[in-house]
């Protein structure tokens, strides 16, 4: 095991996040002019990406560095009573396309995350919140999905770990930027 070549891969990986800096800058200004008028932000994913978008949901309605109003986000990746439910009476492709259906308004934000970028689950969440007309942020790894989302944010992998590594960075930098223009 040579955890000095893991950690400079790791670094190599967040040195490509520089050449995708405009990208998550636009994010922000969608996610910035959604809060100023009111509209929530709504996040989805499965698997250590559900873990990311209850971590984010966090920071948005708690904090992130400093002391603010709280800001309006809801992790459809939280409860288990409704997912299960859904995937149950429905099936687990509508566990997010149904919720958005619920809560989701339009011009709000609906940050969808999927490694892969084909989470079927996740491509039904983002159809849903395009009906709706919310606006949609996709993180994903290194292959375009073509999708018709507002934002698609690539990071420069395809290894599942370093994707989530990096999403994670991403977040928590749209916070901080949000955070910072409040």
């Amino acid at each position: 095991m040579n955890i000095k070549k893991s950690f400079e891969k790791r670094i190599e990986n967040f040195k490509k996040l520089n050449e995708i800096q405009d990208i998550i800058l636009k994010a922000c200004k969608i996610i910035k002019t959604a809060l100023d008028n009111k509209n929530k932000i709504l996040l989805c994913g499965n698997g250590g990406s559900a873990s990311d978008c209850n971590h984010i949901a966090a920071e948005f309605i708690s904090r992130f560095q400093k002391e603010r109003i709280s800001l309006p986000a809801i992790s459809l990746s939280a409860n288990n009573s409704v997912i299960s439910a859904i995937a149950n009476d429905y099936s687990f492709e509508k566990v997010f396309s149904r919720q958005i259906e619920s809560l989701g308004n339009k011009n709000d934000i609906l940050i969808a995350i999927s490694t892969s970028g084909k989470s079927k689950n996740i491509l039904k969440a983002i159809k849903q919140a395009e009906k709706q007309g919310l606006k949609t942020i996709f993180l994903t790894g290194e292959n375009k999905t073509n999708l018709n989302v507002d934002i698609e944010i690539n990071t420069p992998s395809k290894i599942t770990c370093e994707i989530q590594e990096m999403h994670i960075a991403i977040g928590h930098i749209i916070c901080e930027i949000i955070e910072n223009e409040l």
